[in-house]
C-alpha cells in the first residue's frame, strides 16, 4: 500500500485485512514504540489500548475509541450504551479495572434535544452502574450537511496489576468464548437491511465485561490473552493473534455458541456469524493446563454460556492460519475479514 492514486473505503474501518494495511502504512511505519522500551504496552503489541508502567509496580491502562452505530437505537441499547461499555470493556480486555473517563460528543444540526438528552443518560448510566467518573470532554454540532446524526469519542483510563498482552498466547492454550457471538452485528444488519427484528428473538448483546476482572486476577498469568470480538467477529481476533503469535489456532465448530435467530440472520443475508460483532462477550486465551477451572470461574462469574471452543498449536505449515473444524471431522481456513461486512455498527 503505497501514499498516493486510492481512496478510503468503508471496508478500510471494517476491521479486517484492510484496516490493518491502513494502519500500517498510516501509523505503524511511521510512529515510534516508546512504550515498549520503558516496560509498557505500546504500539508494537497493536491491541485495543495502551498502558503506562507506574512506580509502584501496576499499570496505567489507556484506551480511545470513537462509536457511530445506524440505528442510534437498537433491540438492547443504544449509542451511548455502546460508547460506555465499549470503552470500559477495551480497558477489561488488558486486565485494567476502569476508573475514569472522557467524553467527546459530536452531533449533527437538527438533532432534537430529547434525543441527545436519551443518549446522553444512556451513557452516564453505564457509568454510574460501574463506579466510573465522567471526568470531562467536548461538544460540537456539525452543519447538517456534513454530520447525519451523532459520534460519540472516548477515552477510558484504568489500573492494572498485570497488563495481559495477546501476544503471550503460546501453544498449548485453550481458547473460552464467554458467550453467544454476533448478536450485535447480526441485529444492526438486519436493521439496516429494513428487516423486521423482534426484541425476544434478536437484540444486541451490549453490556459491561468487568465481572471478568476477578477471573483475570486469580488465574493471573494463566490468562494469556483476551479480547472483545467486535468488528470482525471472533475471525479477526483469532487471525490476529495467530498472526502475532506465530501459531495455528484450531476452532471447533461445533462449540462456537451462535443462537439460532442470529445463524438464521447470517444465512439470509450471506453471511458468517463468526464474522459479525459481539458487544458483550469476550474471546480468551488460557492456559491449557487449567483451562477446565478457568472456564468454572467464567461461568460463575456471570457467563453461563461460556465454553471452550478451540486451542492453539505449533505453527508449521499453517503458521499464522485459524482452521475450523467442521462437525463432520473436515478442514478449513477461517480466513481474515475482507470487505464491508456491516457498515457504521460500533
Amino acid at each position: 500500500m503505497s501514499g498516493k492514486g486510492w481512496k478510503l473505503s468503508l471496508a478500510h474501518g471494517a476491521g479486517g485485512r484492510e484496516m490493518e494495511e491502513l494502519l500500517g502504512w498510516l501509523v505503524f511505519s511511521r510512529v515510534e514504540d516508546r512504550l515498549s522500551t520503558l516496560g509498557g504496552v505500546g504500539l508494537k503489541a497493536a491491541d485495543d489500548g495502551a498502558t503506562i508502567p507506574m512506580p509502584d509496580g501496576r499499570h496505567l491502562v489507556l484506551t480511545a475509541d470513537a462509536y457511530t452505530v445506524e440505528p442510534m437505537f437498537f433491540p438492547g441499547g443504544d449509542i451511548g450504551k455502546l460508547a460506555a461499555c465499549g470503552s470500559i470493556n477495551d480497558v477489561v480486555m488488558m486486565g485494567g479495572r476502569p476508573v475514569a473517563i472522557l467524553d467527546t460528543i459530536v452531533v449533527a444540526e437538527g438533532v432534537d434535544s430529547e434525543t441527545l438528552e436519551t443518549v446522553f443518560e444512556s451513557f452516564l448510566n453505564v457509568l454510574r452502574s460501574e463506579g466510573v467518573a465522567l471526568l470531562g470532554g467536548d461538544l460540537k454540532v456539525m452543519p447538517r450537511d456534513s454530520l447525519d446524526s451523532l459520534i460519540i469519542s472516548t477515552t477510558c483510563i484504568g489500573i492494572a496489576e498485570r497488563p495481559i498482552v495477546d501476544t503471550n498466547l503460546r501453544q498449548g492454550d485453550k481458547v473460552i468464548v464467554t458467550g453467544y457471538l454476533g448478536d450485535h452485528g447480526a441485529t444492526i444488519l438486519a436493521l439496516q437491511q429494513g428487516l423486521e427484528v423482534g426484541s425476544e428473538e434478536l437484540k444486541s448483546d451490549v453490556k459491561s465485561l468487568t465481572p471478568l476482572l476477578r477471573v483475570f486476577e486469580k488465574w493471573g498469568e494463566s490468562i494469556r490473552a483476551a479480547r472483545d470480538p467486535t468488528r470482525g467477529g471472533l475471525a479477526a481476533v483469532l487471525n490476529e493473534w495467530a498472526k502475532k503469535t506465530g501459531t495455528v489456532i484450531v476452532v471447533e465448530g461445533g462449540r462456537v455458541p451462535v443462537r439460532p435467530a442470529v445463524r438464521g440472520y447470517a444465512e439470509l443475508l450471506g453471511l458468517d456469524p463468526l464474522y459479525l460483532a459481539s458487544e458483550g462477550a469476550a474471546v480468551l486465551g488460557v492456559d491449557g493446563e487449567v483451562a477446565e477451572e478457568v472456564l468454572d470461574d467464567v461461568v460463575g462469574a456471570g457467563f453461563p454460556d461460556a465454553r471452550i471452543i478451540g486451542e492453539v498449536r505449533e505453527g508449521r505449515e499453517y503458521k499464522g492460519f485459524v482452521l475450523y473444524r467442521t462437525e463432520v471431522g473436515g478442514h478449513r481456513i477461517l480466513e481474515q475479514p475482507t470487505g464491508e461486512l456491516v457498515p457504521r455498527i460500533c
